[in-house]
């Protein structure tokens, strides 16, 4: 089967150029099922789970249908929680940063006032929580009259928080000719009944959720702004002694800008993205797999090729864009029985992509603490200690120890020369 991705899926220029800068290489399987249909103006039935990507399934065909120079009101999208509905509205704002598009959430909790000011002004795409949308629709301070498309996201768990009177009225002050989407993560019979009343021969797209766990690996986040990302990066690295680590950019320049840095850095990296040629990436591949790298940096795509078992830690520097993706992400270390370690950075709201992880996977994300460069240093004579502890013990130290004696015939004392040899060796490790 040939591969989807988004060239092929018809879009303007400006949403292509976002989704580039959001690192999205290539659709989920439910964006490349769904697009096409709800471009096309169909009604759609998504069945997927939470972290597949369908925010985007919908978004993209409802961003791509919106007029901007009409200022009225043209899609609706319904969200059982505040925070699906900020999620949404971040996102969608995201991939319409190249269009004139404005999107609003509204939910209760926020004062109402502030949002009829917003709708007042000019919005072409909603998203609210079914009680707050019912609100406005009864002020009148929400028109339905230019509204082409309707989408329920995550309609199971609205229909069991008590939502559905309010959908069916919403739904029935809506024009009467309209899309209707609807995703759902299960189809309980509330649910099928809700498409039956109110979708027109929708077309049924059900996307095999996987269960991936991934026992053997230790997993992490840390809290890291995004200027601080290389620095914590590399005291990682320093603090693990890491001789073999796959780290993840969500986009190709990404890649490019952070091998710049830890080759600048004195770090034994390279990079992995889609603009390489093979040859290129095979040179790669093959100096990664001989030791002659330690950091590959690389995108989601290009790193399918990666068949190293040996891999000590992969590092999402950047979030991936679903739950799957992390998964197969850090299913590239812990294998052939070893123990493995991913870790995350986050900073401010991809906190609860952690969560949606953690609920996906169903394992324990620890929080984690960025080491000072203290911390590092402490580390690394630990580690040294050990070393010569093991050294001494092995011993065929002659001539080592004639060296020494030589040292202390200067009247240099013993005491003296071990620290400053293990000063020598930290310094050379830490630069």
């Amino acid at each position: 089967m040939k591969t989807s991705t988004f060239e092929n899926l018809n879009l303007s220029e400006d949403i292509k150029k976002a989704i580039e800068d959001l690192g999205y290489e290539e659709p989920t399987p439910i964006q490349a099922q769904s697009i096409p249909y709800i471009m096309e103006g169909r009604d759609v039935i998504g069945q997927a789970q939470t972290g597949t990507g369908k925010t985007a399934a919908f978004g993209i065909p409802a961003l791509e249908m919106v007029n901007p120079n009409n200022k009225k009101v043209q899609s609706i999208v319904l969200c059982p929680t505040r925070e699906l509905a900020n999620q949404v509205a971040d996102e969608l704002n995201k991939l319409s940063r190249y269009k004139n598009i404005k999107v609003l959430p509204i939910y209760g909790g926020q004062p109402i006032d502030r949002q009829i000011k917003a709708l007042n002004r000019g919005v072409h795409i909603v998203i609210g929580t079914p009680g707050r949308v019912l609100d406005h629709i009864e002020r009148r301070t929400l028109k339905l009259d230019n509204v082409k498309m309707v989408v329920l996201d995550e309609a199971d768990e609205m229909l069991d928080m008590g939502f559905r009177e309010d959908i069916e009225l919403i739904l029935s002050k809506l024009p009467e000719k309209r899309q209707t989407t609807l995703f759902s993560a299960t189809m309980p019979k509330p649910i099928m009944k809700l498409t039956r009343k109110y979708q027109e021969n929708p077309e049924l797209i059900k996307t095999v959720h996987k269960k991936l766990t991934v026992p053997q690996v230790e997993q992490t986040y840390f809290e890291v702004k995004e200027q601080s990302k290389p620095e914590a990066l590399c005291r990682l690295t320093d603090v693990y002694d890491i001789k073999s680590s796959l780290v993840f950019c969500n986009t190709k320049k990404g890649v490019d800008n952070l091998v710049e840095t830890l080759k600048t850095r004195g770090y034994l990296a390279d990079g992995l993205h889609g603009d390489m040629k093979q040859k290129q990436r095979e040179k790669v591949m093959t100096s990664f797999k001989n030791g002659d790298i330690e950091t590959l940096v690389a995108t989601d795509v290009a790193a399918r090729g990666i068949d190293v078992d040996d891999i000590e830690v992969v590092f999402n520097y950047d979030v991936p864009q679903d739950e799957e993706s992390y998964v197969h992400r850090i299913g590239r270390t812990g294998r052939a029985g070893k123990q493995g370690r991913a870790f995350t950075f986050v900073f401010g709201k991809e906190i609860y992509k952690i969560k949606d992880i953690q609920k996906f996977t169903q394992t324990k994300i620890h929080c984690g603490r960025i080491p000072s460069q203290s911390d590092v240093e402490d580390i690394r004579a630990n580690m040294l200690s050990q070393k010569v502890k093991e050294t001494i013990d092995s011993g065929h130290l002659g001539k080592y120890v004639h060296w020494v004696e030589n040292l202390l015939e200067e009247d240099y004392a013993s005491i003296d020369v071990a620290a400053g040899l293990v000063k020598v060796m930290l310094s050379d490790d830490i630069k």
